[in-house]
């Protein structure tokens, strides 16, 4: 397991990051061995690479987690090691390659390392071992680290064709991948090649490529596939039917199986911290591991007592109290496993919990639950993707499974935000660039800043903030208190026979449309930037007021407010409540706008004239014009006569209502 020597316990591997240090405090992680509880997350692999599929989740985050689970189709082949007449098995997905294989390399935690070495390698490879444990898995894989290893003076039989391979052990092999054995097939993979060539180890080439006139190489591995050769009756066949074929020749001969592997381990839980959820164990020298009865939970930490410091043992092992207890099953002196569960086990259920906080004899009400969850949105930070947010999948995978949820995947849509940095930087009290938003609050108030943290930049990346940007939020929110406030007085007054601003309206009808597709797609800063346009043709509006339609425009303000009123609760219900008290419901039971999209369609619009791809003139027309028909009014214009005089008609390439560009080349 992981051990943080600062912290003093382990750590699941998704809380060691990829420079092998501890994410919690940044001390290197050592690795030990100890007995500790584990959930058996490997039993849902496939159910959380499939599920994937249907999640409206970022691409980045759903690559994350296929790669963190890592699934690999192949076979176990097993290989009789003779000084113990035991076999040893290893993992390939390329059992094309197996008369190719000159040794077999154990990781150096593989548990059969010491028992097969030779008693002149025992202190050598000791060394190795210890050393290897100081080495991240990062470190261990890396491709430009040079290969090193021992030998075991132990050797295992090919069940292909009977030759002794040499048993090694090297660090670029981990136990936790596989069977944490590999059969090196120096010849077509390039890290068996380096180590092969480092400890002078032959090298079988099996495999040609499909090409006849392509050469293997000699200065490096041919890992791509091909036709088998050197392999006995299996020769000719390509790598995809050999791979087939060799695997059920194996079974045939109980040598081997089709299997999976996956990256992924169990969910190390236990942890020698106080905090986190006692594991319900009870340890009894008689009946030995004894889950604590249902009845009797949940088990509470101890208040006092308790010596919270890190000293490599679990915290709760020093109270006496809380260990002492009897033993459910036979009732004699037993003890209280001493370690807490991983706090990632409770924040991975805990929403269901919020739901159901007022009932003490069960977890949650299942027909709450069934009304409200899964969760449509979630939002949260990418840094979780092979953390939280891969063990929350499977909790809820589980209880599914057991008949306890009605639902498999926790979050249906997921939504990165981004960081809100300072001068290029990220905020941090040791760089001094933190900013307290309390002052920005009392000076402009909370909808300005609210406001200026959607505007300044897209809500999944960020943005820098500048004391003077919430300047100009704060402008736009003024501005639309003047505009309100200055026609409140007349917005109910008696109807005018003043028609309807057509444009006005398109933009009105447009700006919800939009508004509403970009706060539905966290594109705040745009839903800010279409009510500011707005505004500002209610603003070209009414600045004459005898051409004002009061009851058109008491309906762009309700829309102006309405679409207003996310971004910046308090003015809208301020000016909700200032306009519209005693004539409309209260502003959040009014209901949300509805655009008209047969009010949208234009029925003018305008399309440029180009020769030769250079703008020459520009038509205001009917909706709909076919080419003939655009080219018609075209040439009625001064400037495209000229320009035809000229020039001798080639081709026209028209976009619908948009571009007409006539090619022309000149006339001899």
């Amino acid at each position: 397991v992981n051990w943080c020597t600062n912290c003093q316990t382990v750590l699941a591997n998704e809380q060691v990051l990829s420079d092998g240090t501890c994410e919690r405090c940044s001390t290197n992680v050592e690795t030990r061995d100890l007995e500790q509880w584990f959930f058996r997350i490997t039993d849902f692999a496939d159910d959380l690479l499939d599920g994937l599929s249907d999640l409206d989740w970022p691409e980045s985050t759903k690559l994350r987690q296929k790669h963190w689970i890592g699934r690999s189709e192949g076979t176990e082949i097993s290989f009789l090691i003779e000084e113990i007449a035991q076999n040893i098995d290893c993992f390939t997905t390329r059992a094309d390659t197996l008369y190719g294989a000159t040794y077999i390399v154990l990781a150096p935690e593989h548990s059969l390392t010491r028992s097969i070495s030779t008693p002149e390698q025992s202190e050598s490879i000791n060394e190795y071992v210890r050393k290897a444990r100081d080495l991240s898995d990062i470190e261990r894989q890396s491709l430009e680290r040079e290969k090193t290893g021992v030998f075991t003076g132990a050797y295992a039989i090919n069940p292909a064709n009977g030759e002794r391979l040499p048993i090694w052990i090297a660090d670029y092999v981990l136990v936790t991948y596989g069977t944490g054995a590999v059969m090196a097939v120096p010849a077509h993979d390039q890290r068996d090649f380096e180590f092969a060539a480092k400890y002078d180890l032959p090298v079988q080439w099996v495999i040609k490529p499909t090409n006849p006139h392509d050469k293997t190489l000699k200065d490096r591995a041919f890992t791509e596939f091909g036709v088998m050769c050197n392999s006995a009756e299996f020769d000719g066949l390509s790598s995809t039917e050999g791979m087939q074929t060799i695997t059920q020749w194996l079974e045939r001969k109980n040598a081997g199986k089709a299997a999976v592997s996956y990256r992924l381990r169990d969910w190390l839980i236990s942890r020698q911290r106080y905090w986190g959820a006692p594991i319900p164990i009870i340890h009894c020298q008689v009946c030995g591991i004894v889950p604590v009865p249902e009845e009797d939970l949940p088990v509470l930490l101890p208040l006092e007592g308790v010596d919270y410091r890190p000293r490599g043992t679990s915290p709760l092992g020093s109270s006496s109290e809380f260990i002492n207890t009897t033993c459910p099953k036979c009732g004699a002196a037993a003890k209280r496993d001493a370690d807490t569960m991983d706090t990632f086990v409770c924040s991975s259920w805990y929403y269901l919990r919020y739901l159901s906080t007022h009932m003490e004899k069960s977890a949650f009400d299942q027909n709450v639950l069934s009304n409200w969850l899964p969760v449509d949105v979630y939002i949260g930070g990418p840094e979780h993707a092979t953390g939280h947010l891969i063990y929350a999948r499977y909790i809820a995978k589980f209880l599914n499974s057991i008949g306890l949820l009605h639902y498999s995947e926790p979050f249906k849509k997921m939504v990165h935000q981004g960081i809100i940095t300072h001068q290029g930087q990220r905020m941090s009290k040791s760089k001094g660039n933190v900013v307290n938003p309390d002052k920005f609050i009392e000076k402009y108030g909370s909808d300005c800043l609210r406001m200026y943290l959607m505007f300044m930049g897209d809500f999944s990346l960020g943005g820098d903030w500048s004391d003077e940007g919430i300047i100009g939020v704060r402008r736009f929110q003024n501005r639309v208190w003047r505009l309100v406030n200055n026609w409140s007085e007349r917005i109910f007054i008696e109807e005018t026979t003043i028609e309807v601003d057509d444009s006005l309206n398109r933009v009105k009808h447009y700006t919800i449309k939009e508004v509403t597709d970009d706060l539905d797609n966290f594109r705040f800063n745009t839903a800010i930037s279409r009510l500011m346009e707005f505004v500002n043709e209610l603003y070209k509006y009414t600045f004459n007021p005898d051409k004002v339609n009061i009851s058109f425009l008491r309906e762009c303000f309700q829309t102006l407010i309405k679409l207003l009123s996310p971004l910046a609760p308090h003015l809208s219900e301020e000016l909700w409540e200032r306009v519209f008290k005693g004539t409309n419901d209260e502003l959040m039971y009014d209901g949300w706008p509805v655009h008209d999209d047969k009010i949208l369609i234009e029925e003018t619009v305008t399309v440029v004239i180009q020769i030769n791809g250079k703008l020459i003139e520009r038509l205001p027309l009917t909706k709909g014009y076919s080419q003939d028909e655009v080219f018609r009014e075209a040439i009625t214009k001064e400037k495209v006569q000229n320009h035809l005089e000229k020039g001798e008609l080639i081709k026209m390439i028209y976009i619908r209502d948009r571009i007409l560009n006539i090619v022309l080349k000149p006339k001899r």
